[in-house]
């Protein structure tokens, strides 16, 4: 990656979270809201916060990953931001990790609130915190570039299709999948939590806090899938993005 692309990233990361947070700081309060609400419900009905807590930090990432990614497009039919930039020699790369990297700068607190808290209550500890931002970051990379590459393809769709896809797609990633629930609950189906990268994400950093016993061989697997699935996603983006009009 060459000084160029860095620069375009920085540059486009930078023009897309500090006028949101200048315009709206309550924003941070309002993201750390929406990730909090199921720790209610666990709480409420006698659920372990540990699990939760780590699910939280999975869940702001890739939740407002996946939206801003794909709402990213509406808000542009506005200011035209992304008609200035595509005019301009910039990758498709650089455009793709810079509107990623904005919603990751303003859920930035959020995440590091949810951490120490479970760093706090035992939940994640010391030992196990750099595995847990390197899958942090594997995380965040798959959905934001599956964001991005459906937001090219839907340049022309409604606010209300956007809107509603946009969280269709976040329910079925975050909510659904056991991120803020253990995946024992599913029994024998519990392999299928490493089919969504969110689920596999918790797993493995409940795996290294020490919360869920897993093999070295389903460790390394976990590993595979969530790898692969970053650089599918990543490869998807760069190859099948609509990034100019042809």
């Amino acid at each position: 990656m060459n000084s160029k692309i860095v620069k375009d990233i920085l540059v486009i990361a930078t023009l897309k979270s500090l006028p949101d947070l200048k315009r709206q700081p309550l924003m941070l309060t309002l993201i750390g809201l929406i990730s909090a609400l199921p720790l209610f419900f666990i709480i409420v009905f006698g659920g372990q916060l540990s699990y939760g807590l780590i699910g939280a930090m999975v869940g702001t990432i890739g939740f407002i990953g996946l939206n801003a990614a794909i709402q990213d497009i509406t808000w542009d039919r506005y200011v035209k931001i992304r008609q200035i930039i595509v005019a301009m020699p910039v990758h498709p790369l650089s455009y793709a990790i810079g509107i990623a990297l904005a919603p990751l700068i303003i859920s930035a607190p959020g995440v590091l609130f949810f951490t120490v808290f479970a760093i706090w209550l035992g939940a994640l500890t010391f030992s196990s915190l750099l595995w847990s931002i390197i899958i942090l970051i594997l995380c965040w990379a798959t959905l934001s570039s599956l964001g991005f590459l459906i937001s090219t393809h839907l340049q022309r769709a409604s606010v209300y299709t956007l809107n509603n896809l946009s969280n269709i797609l976040g329910l079925a990633l975050v909510f659904l999948p056991p991120v803020y629930y253990p995946e024992e609950m599913l029994g024998s189906f519990s392999w299928i939590a490493m089919l969504f990268p969110t689920s596999n994400a918790t797993g493995l950093i409940r795996v290294y806090s020490g919360s869920l016993d897993a093999s070295v061989i389903m460790i390394v697997i976990r590993w595979l899938i969530l790898i692969a699935t970053t650089i599918v996603c990543a490869v998807a983006t760069i190859t099948k993005a609509r990034w100019r009009e042809t």
